[in-house]
């Protein structure tokens, strides 16, 4: 009897054990959904949306939208909507908006840009949307309604002047920065080597010069591109045909003055290179470039005392063409866009160090711009 009760006593502890273990919930994988904007000059159709797993790893999802060449990708205040920059042809430009509906982009419409060829798009608290229209140098602003509706054009800025090479044949707006913790604009022109700054009235709708109107940057550098340290105080714009990153410091509200600018790629690389994107990150600690034609993420520290920059190295890029790159909603990765090789990679980043590793990569066709959901 006592040998039956034990068995009993044994198969319930046993029962009981199963069961709570089947009952011990797993812990939560976290992921990052990303859209990819594209060129659809080959096999794309428009944009694409992946994972990045928490240890670095992609998940494709696929397919989201079928659009034209929309190679720069904006979320709404709000991120239940985008907002693309679509390369349509040499004569024309245009912006297009999206309902942001589980795995689906559903269209809402589709609006003028302002000018031609449109290669940035950035929309601030308010929902203005800025478009920076490449071929012919202006600046347009339209607005973003609730229910995810592009406005006609509200106003056109646009600029003039050229540059001393080839490609500064006349203005070039290559993109535009709503400055964080103020009402200022920045536009960078790469056709005229200047930054140009602006207000929006609201009550006109309309895209006031401020004074001074320019901050002249070095004949010949090409501004593509800049990135904010969260001190407000530095600005570090990147130029694209001279390879270079430029310090501007902000004296104060409009006022600008230029400090230093430093090379993007190694002195002795005498290939053809282009720099293309910049970022900082959120602790102000380390700024990233992209050089294509180098293939490389450049990796700086920053100095905490003047914000001058020291080359810390290159992490190679294993693609060709790195046009766009983004880090992670953590931190803790970088991913690079390598348009002319059709791949996505992800980088691991030491926090303490700046430094970069490889994890993994992905195909992505014809990949220009990156953006998390």
């Amino acid at each position: 009897m006592r040998i039956l009760l034990s068995i009993i006593s044994l198969s319930f502890c046993l029962l009981v054990s199963c069961d709570s273990k089947k009952s011990t919930p797993k812990a939560e994988t976290i992921s990052y959904p990303f859209f990819v904007g594209t060129y659809t000059t080959k096999d794309s159709k428009g944009i694409y949306k992946y994972e990045l797993n928490e240890d670095g790893t992609f998940k494709e999802i696929g397919l989201q939208a079928i659009t034209e060449s929309p190679s720069f990708i904006s979320l709404s205040a709000d991120k239940t909507h985008l907002v693309s920059g679509n390369k349509l042809d040499p004569k024309n430009g245009t912006l297009s908006s999206f309902k942001i509906q589980g795995d689906s982009l559903i269209p809402q419409n589709v609006m003028d840009s302002g000018g031609v060829n449109p290669c940035h798009v950035t929309i601030n608290k308010d929902n203005y949307v800025l478009a920076s229209n490449y071929v012919n140098g202006s600046l347009g602003l339209l607005h973003l309604n609730e229910e995810g509706l592009l406005s006609n054009v509200l106003n056109v800025q646009q600029h003039t002047g050229k540059g001393i090479t080839p490609r500064q044949e006349g203005p070039h707006a290559h993109s535009s920065y709503f400055v964080p913790n103020s009402d200022e604009i920045i536009a960078i022109d790469l056709g005229t080597d200047q930054l140009w700054f602006y207000k929006i009235d609201k009550e006109s709708n309309t895209l006031q010069p401020s004074e001074p109107k320019v901050l002249n940057l070095p004949e010949g550098a090409g501004p593509r591109h800049l990135t904010f340290h969260p001190n407000n105080k530095w600005i570090y714009v990147l130029n694209e045909l001279n390879n270079t990153v430029s310090k501007i410091e902000r004296l104060g509200e409009h006022q600008y003055e230029l400090k230093e600018s430093i090379t993007t790629i190694p002195k002795d690389f005498t290939e053809a290179s282009y720099a293309a994107d910049i970022h900082i990150s959120s602790d102000g600690e380390f700024v990233y470039i992209s050089n294509r034609g180098h293939n490389s993420i450049a990796i700086f520290k920053t100095d905490s005392d003047d914000g001058s920059l020291t080359l810390l190295g290159f992490e190679s890029t294993r693609g060709d063409f790195p046009r766009n790159f983004s880090l992670s909603p953590n931190e803790d990765y970088v991913i690079v866009a390598n348009q002319h090789t059709d791949n996505l990679v992800s980088y691991k980043r030491d926090a303490k160090t700046g430094l970069l590793t490889f994890v993994d990569e992905i195909k992505s066709p014809t990949p220009s711009c990156i953006l998390f959901q």
